[in-house]
């Protein structure tokens, strides 16, 4: 077994800077929801045709996230976090409204952002299995705040790598995907 220390691999420790303090306080939000939120009924982007809500990650290391969808708007912040995940909640031409973990969010140019599918650890010491059952060999355990790669899905487990291990976790464990998610 082994235990992903987000100070002692070079990955981990970009991925484990927690994502709480990475806005303003108190900064206003349009987006609703968190995530002990209901599940949200899925409806299709006007601009891309793709599911709304949907899940993708930050393909920078800064992204600039606006009060509106163009570049006259005002910067409220700045996300901070490459590979970040994020999920959009609404389209207009190049600008896609996106939400973190906490619920913080705005406009994003769609320039900075992925298709490519991480999810943050929720939990601290998540335990990581080399098979999708808990009585499997514990192949690692991730730290609050590592952000991972996710790969397949199925109803309660998913498939996740960082810093060099993978394997399997429960799917409550992770914020990034859906409860109801399958992937292959």
């Amino acid at each position: 077994m082994t235990r992903i220390s987000a100070f002692k691999r070079p990955l981990a420790a970009a991925c484990a800077v927690l994502l709480l303090g990475l806005g303003p306080v108190g900064a206003a939000t349009d987006t609703p929801g968190s995530a002990t939120a209901a599940p949200v009924e899925k409806k299709i982007g006007p601009v891309t045709h793709l599911p709304l809500p949907r899940y993708v990650s930050l393909k920078t290391d800064e992204g600039n996230v606006r009060r509106g969808p163009s570049l006259t708007h005002r910067i409220d912040w700045v996300f901070k976090r490459r590979n970040m995940p994020l999920q959009i909640t609404a389209e207009h031409g190049h600008w896609r409204r996106v939400q973190d973990r906490d619920g913080a969010g705005g406009w994003v140019h769609y320039a900075l952002l992925s298709g490519v599918r991480t999810v943050l650890i929720e939990q601290d010491m998540t335990p990581v299995y080399s098979r999708p059952d808990a009585q499997s060999q514990l192949s690692a355990r991730f730290e609050l705040g590592v952000i991972a790669r996710l790969g397949e899905c199925s109803r309660d487990w998913c498939r996740i790598s960082a810093g060099g291990y993978r394997g399997w976790t429960l799917k409550t464990n992770l914020w990034g995907v859906d409860a109801d998610e399958i992937r292959d």
